[in-house]
């Protein structure tokens, strides 16, 4: 294994999340009358849901995409019903991305059929180990966010 410099175990804790992230990814369900997207617009997808007015160049500097590759997305989005364009009130030559009410409905969906698996495995912990969890959750949701803010 190559040794990053990092200490070992942040290397672990890197490790073992690059894992879990592959684990949830394998188990996630096949989700019945919703046609799977692939990763890409999954995450352009969840971006444009969870800061809804955003313009492509914003999403593509917040996903690390190349604004053409972003554009692609948003475009098989837009034709799927799962994503809008609304000029912004202040610059009609911006175009704003917004959610629809498709891509929330199916949102909800596809967030709990993925959270189920996740949930099946914490129940499967001890007491101590779920509470660890709970502990370190305010620091993965900082990890999270610093993740997406790298680009």
């Amino acid at each position: 294994m190559m040794n990053d410099g990092a200490p070992a175990a942040t290397r672990e804790i890197a490790d073992l999340l690059r894992d879990l992230s592959w684990n949830i990814h394998r188990k996630a369900p096949e989700i019945t009358g919703i046609e799977p997207l692939p990763n890409t617009e999954l995450a352009v997808l969840k971006h444009v849901l969870d800061n809804p007015g955003l313009t492509v160049t914003e999403l593509a500097r917040l996903m690390g995409l190349k604004q053409s590759n972003a554009s692609a997305a948003v475009r098989t989005l837009a034709e799927r019903g799962l994503v809008t364009r609304s000029s912004s009130p202040t610059d009609r030559r911006v175009s704003l991305l917004l959610p629809t009410e498709e891509a929330r409905a199916q949102n909800e969906v596809i967030a709990h059929a993925w959270a189920g698996p996740i949930r099946a495995g914490i129940e499967r912990l001890n007491a101590e180990q779920r509470e660890a969890l709970e502990a370190a959750s305010g620091a993965l949701a900082t990890l999270n966010r610093a993740m997406q803010s790298r680009g």
